[in-house]
């Protein structure tokens, strides 16, 4: 009768903990829960100060956007030509004859072909060619073959910024201190 009497105590509690093991496997299974580990951590805290960036940017953005409109219509951008007017009179009374406005030929050392060249490359005005490197100046002239290697651009980028701002006598004077740009 002893063995029976553990037997029944036993059963049970074999069964009980069987069936606490499934329960509590079944029931890790379902969860959606994540474990806190402390890496989730880092990036919760991460994530919770970018969205406190967000809000503020959105925030700054939409003050911007309440700005007020203006009665009158703003007037369309103003080109940097015409900011700085050209003089023909002025650079006639320098260089002793007609010069055309943005004429690359005014640069000592461009001629009608290679301003032909750099138009072709997008480059027509005096303000143009005082942008642009030198390097890209000699990339132009290199890609016109052998007969414009040879030319030395140096220079080009200056004197066409003396010429866009007008400044006839320094250019005339530059050009006649480096003897034509054979200097």
């Amino acid at each position: 009768m002893e063995n029976t009497n553990i037997w029944c105590w036993l059963i049970p509690a074999i069964v009980g903990i069987v069936c606490a093991l499934f329960g509590y496997l079944i029931g890790k299974g379902g969860s959606t829960q994540l474990d806190e580990s402390p890496e989730l951590k880092i990036l919760k805290d991460k994530n919770t100060k970018l969205e406190a960036e967000l809000a503020s940017c959105n925030k700054q953005l939409s003050q911007k956007s309440e700005l007020v409109v203006p009665a009158e219509p703003i007037s369309p951008i103003v080109p940097a030509e015409a900011l700085l007017p050209f003089n023909a009179q002025a650079a006639k009374s320098v260089f002793g004859k007609t010069i055309k406005q943005n004429d690359l030929k005014i640069v000592e050392g461009i001629g009608p072909k290679i301003q032909q060249l750099f138009n072709s490359f997008d480059i027509k005005t005096w303000k143009d060619l005082s942008e642009t490197a030198v390097a890209k100046c000699q990339e132009i002239l290199n890609s016109g073959g052998a007969r414009y290697k040879i030319h030395d651009p140096a220079s080009w980028p200056m004197q066409a910024k003396m010429a866009y701002e007008g400044k006839w006598k320094e250019l005339h004077k530059w050009q006649e201190e480096h003897k034509r740009g054979k200097l």
